[in-house]
């Protein structure tokens, strides 16, 4: 098996964007790329929650080749439990520090969906062989799409597409996110189903990946497979809009031909041309992914209870940035700068080899 460093960067990247882009120092300054689109379409921003899911697919690969992807009932309890355990995180950190009512805790989440993705994924790539994981996977896909066109009109708008009608019935509108004045909830239970795909494709890559030995012809082959999926996500697009909150088909496949090509550069930069103290930084980055994620959450929700003035310290901090430098130019300096922090906290974490599994 083929070992690539350009895998453990491509986890690191992706956590060290996910911290920057959920932190500005405010959202009504910030520049383009770090937006989610709209509504229909996809920035750089979109493509970092369906890279975060893909990586873990990749994580689960070599996690389960050690047991040789033995499915024992033990195997699977494990499973569960850990997918358990990343969703009952996720609901924590939406409702701490227990501030809000009950009757308006949201429910879902980031951490949420990665628990259910990863224990229906994790099931699946145990009972499945190679070809059974691909047409599981077009069946999903499929099956998705003819479930989002099935209310007819309005079947692809905020307000009335099926994902929205179906949290509203089991969650109620009180505990789902609101996005533009609506109750939606874009990590909804029915969209979670296709993300499962980002992670089924993340590990069959994976598994791929590693069964080439000539690291310069997997990078010809990944830039390929990227390329005919971003195109192939586009074509797709003309009738089936790319779209992160309903996390249509088409943004799957469009989504995970760019991991692709970033994993390709990658490869090409760390495991061919040897600059592995440039992506050094990634590496350690990426040794407590999940973990960074939470402690980046918990502090930015520190910040917003902790009073400074008649302001809260999140504002504050920003505010002392804004005051010197152009307002777009500070929001992106203070999420930079806590990519910044939780890099040094990831790597005191590597120097002492804690590595804190979720």
């Amino acid at each position: 098996m083929t070992r690539y460093l350009a895998l453990d960067a491509f986890r690191g990247i992706t956590i060290a964007l996910m911290i920057l882009v959920n932190t500005p120092g405010t959202w009504s300054h910030v520049y383009a790329p770090l937006l989610h689109a709209e509504w229909h379409g996809a920035t750089p921003t979109d493509l970092v929650f369906p890279f975060f899911l893909f990586i873990i697919g990749s994580a689960m690969f070599f996690s389960f080749k050690k047991s040789n992807f033995a499915a024992s009932p033990e195997q699977f309890k494990r499973i569960i439990k850990r997918g358990f355990i990343m969703f009952f995180i996720g609901f924590m950190l939406n409702v701490i520090p227990f501030t809000t009512n009950i009757d308006d805790w949201r429910i879902m989440g980031v951490l949420q969906r990665i628990g259910i993705a990863y224990a229906v994924a994790a099931c699946l790539v145990l009972i499945l062989n190679r070809s059974g994981i691909f047409i599981v996977s077009a069946v999903i896909l499929l099956a998705y799409w003819a479930l989002l066109l099935s209310v007819g009109d309005g079947a692809l708008t905020i307000d009335g597409n099926i994902i929205r009608q179906l949290d509203l019935a089991v969650l109620g509108a009180n505990h789902m996110y609101t996005m533009r004045g609506v109750a939606f909830e874009p990590e909804g239970l029915l969209s979670t189903i296709p993300a499962i795909v980002n992670m089924l494709l993340g590990f069959e890559l994976t598994r791929y990946l590693t069964s080439i030995k000539d690291k310069k012809s997997s990078v010809i082959k990944l830039t390929l497979i990227g390329g005919l999926a971003i195109g192939f996500g586009a074509l797709w697009s003309l009738v089936l809009p790319i779209n992160k909150s309903l996390w249509t088909p088409s943004y799957v496949i469009y989504s995970t031909g760019f991991a692709c090509l970033l994993l390709a550069a990658f490869i090409w930069l760390i495991d061919i041309m040897k600059q592995v103290k440039l992506a050094q930084p990634l590496l350690v980055y990426g040794t407590n992914p999940l973990f960074v994620y939470v402690l980046s959450f918990l502090v930015v929700t520190l910040y917003f209870h902790i009073n400074i003035g008649d302001s809260n310290m999140y504002a504050w901090l920003y505010q002392q940035l804004s005051s010197v430098l152009p307002a777009k130019l500070a929001s992106f300096i203070f999420a930079f700068s806590h990519v910044a922090l939780f890099w040094y906290v990831s790597l005191k974490l590597y120097q002492r080899k804690i590595f804190i599994k979720i």
